[in-house]
């Protein structure tokens, strides 16, 4: 904590630490209490043929929002309904195949139950979400899915916080686990996120963003090392691909490898850049995800790659740190 804080400032701060431990041992106490009911949910919905139809009201109804969201996109289909809409007609969204988790932490709330009465009378199965597995909810429910918060946290111990906080973790760990279950890889997590920064991430190769044509340094095995820094500088990339007469890379010098030489001696400015070159340099290809190169350059310490045809060996670009970063992605 900073020096110098009043005494006001110091207990505002202590209380917002302890917001997010209560919060924390929330998940943690959800964590704990994970066992049959949830390998029967995850079970369920990975084998689904219909939706997943998420029903709350109020906080509940907010994370019940977000929770269908992030199972939609996470390869299981899912809505939210207002329990009180279907009541007034609504109800008709419900498909065959259909499931339904409802959200209330009391497991008392009257919307909710009467939803959830009506489902069951037409042979849906309900999961309830619940604190109370012995309530109204909890013994109208097919499966009871606990979520164990004795009082909420902050000054009267009602707000919606610590529950809501373990609703939401517990809907997500429902989520990842039914998503592993379907085999649901990244390239299907692309097909649902097409747009963005994270569409970008997951779609964005490196035949995008590479220097290629004129803009990517080329230097043969003969040319002298000086030469070949006039390459570099002209495409500002801080390396250059040696290449044989083929076009098949050979090798690849850097700035990091001119300033390490140059600690040593000055006298090779003259020599073929074939004696001074790293030899079978590390390449990617040029449709790897932007994101996987990305990591391969973070983890090597690389600034440039080359990128070369994965069959041939041919040299089809350069990957440089600042063309990933200006990509955005």
């Amino acid at each position: 904590m900073a020096l110098g804080l009043s005494a006001s400032k110091k207990a505002m701060v202590e209380t917002g630490r302890q917001v997010l431990k209560d919060e924390a041992k929330a998940v943690l106490a959800a964590a704990n209490g994970l066992g049959e009911s949830f390998i029967q949910m995850v079970d369920r919905m990975g084998a689904l043929r219909g939706r997943v139809v998420v029903v709350g009201v109020g906080k509940s109804g907010l994370v019940g929002r977000k929770i269908a969201a992030t199972f939609s996109s996470t390869g299981t289909p899912a809505l939210f309904v207002h329990p009180v809409e279907c009541l007034h007609g609504d109800i008709g969204v419900l498909c065959p195949g259909d499931i339904v988790l409802a959200l209330s932490h009391s497991g008392a709330t009257e919307e909710v139950c009467r939803f959830v009465e009506q489902v069951v009378s037409r042979g849906y199965f309900v999961a309830a979400m619940t604190g109370n597995s012995s309530s109204r909810l909890g013994c109208l429910a097919g499966l009871v899915l606990s979520v164990p918060v004795r009082e909420e946290t902050g000054p009267f111990g009602l707000i919606p916080t610590a529950s809501t906080t373990a609703a939401m973790a517990l809907g997500d760990a429902l989520a990842l686990c039914a998503m592993r279950e379907k085999g649901f890889g990244r390239e299907d997590f692309a097909l649902l996120h097409p747009a963005g920064v994270l569409g970008r991430r997951l779609t964005l190769r490196v035949s995008a963003v590479m220097f290629q044509g004129e803009d990517c340094p080329v230097a043969s095995p003969e040319t002298r090392v000086c030469d070949a820094l006039f390459v570099m500088t002209r495409t500002r990339t801080g390396a250059v691909c040696v290449t044989d007469p083929k076009g098949i890379l050979v090798g690849f010098f850097t700035d990091g490898d001119l300033r390490r030489r140059l600690l040593i001696n000055s006298d090779f400015m003259t020599k073929p850049i074939c004696e001074v070159m790293t030899r079978s340099p590390r390449c990617v290809s040029p449709e790897l995800l932007a994101d996987d190169a990305a990591r391969i350059m973070a983890g090597g310490g690389f600034d440039n790659m080359p990128v070369v045809a994965p069959q041939s060996g041919a040299l089809v670009g350069l990957l440089d740190e600042r063309s990933l970063l200006g990509a955005s992605y």
